[in-house]
């Protein structure tokens, strides 16, 4: 990266950041990408301005994904006054049989041992979810530890097809919802989600 921005170098963190094997986030290659690299992206800690810095691997080999994160292997890193609330997650993760993953602040506070976490931070999840008996008792069980709760809790749910959805939106009964997939985003119907071979028409 610092070979061809080496202004970057400059910047607090970042000339030490692949020293240090520290992530980045790097974006899947998509039908119609230039052929010039693949896209990655930086995100600083917050007390250094919330940058972002934008760049691309010039060949795939560059590139090892790392595992997903649960929520029980990042708790130690999270704040003392989340303990109680995250105690209470893993408790429904086990009662449920849904391990959440982690992302957002939480997931790069735990991967860098950086400051990503402020007190305005949200505790961001990614359950996966099989059926929608499932993830509608999930989704209320959620907003019930939230409110009593020192922090917001927000994030997705992962469904059968690799698509996901907002657990919140999907608790406030929308007859259509707004889903991501791996290659943009959409809209679908409630009782598609988890047959998406079904249609209302």
């Amino acid at each position: 990266m610092l070979q061809y921005r080496p202004d970057l170098a400059q910047l607090p963190l970042v000339a030490d950041w692949a020293r240090l094997e520290r992530p980045v986030i790097v974006r899947r290659r998509m039908a119609g990408d230039a052929a010039d690299g693949i896209p990655a992206a930086l995100p600083l800690p917050p007390k250094y301005g919330k940058q972002r810095l934008a760049f691309s691997f010039a060949s795939s080999d560059a590139v090892a994904p790392l595992p997903p994160v649960s929520l029980r292997e990042a708790a130690r890193t999270a704040p003392t006054a989340w303990q109680p609330l995250i105690d209470s997650l893993l408790e429904l993760a086990d009662a449920s049989g849904m391990e959440p993953r982690v992302f957002g602040g939480l997931l790069w506070q735990h991967a860098t041992a950086l400051p990503y976490l402020s007190p305005e931070s949200d505790l961001d999840l990614l359950w996966s979810v099989s059926d929608e008996r499932a993830a509608t008792s999930l989704a209320a069980e959620l907003l019930r530890l939230e409110r009593n709760g020192p922090v917001r809790l927000d994030g997705e749910l992962a469904l059968p097809d690799g698509a996901a959805v907002n657990w919140r939106e999907l608790s406030g009964g929308s007859s259509s919802l707004l889903v991501k997939t791996m290659n943009g985003v959409e809209i679908r119907a409630r009782a598609t989600l988890f047959h998406p071979s079904e249609s209302l028409s």
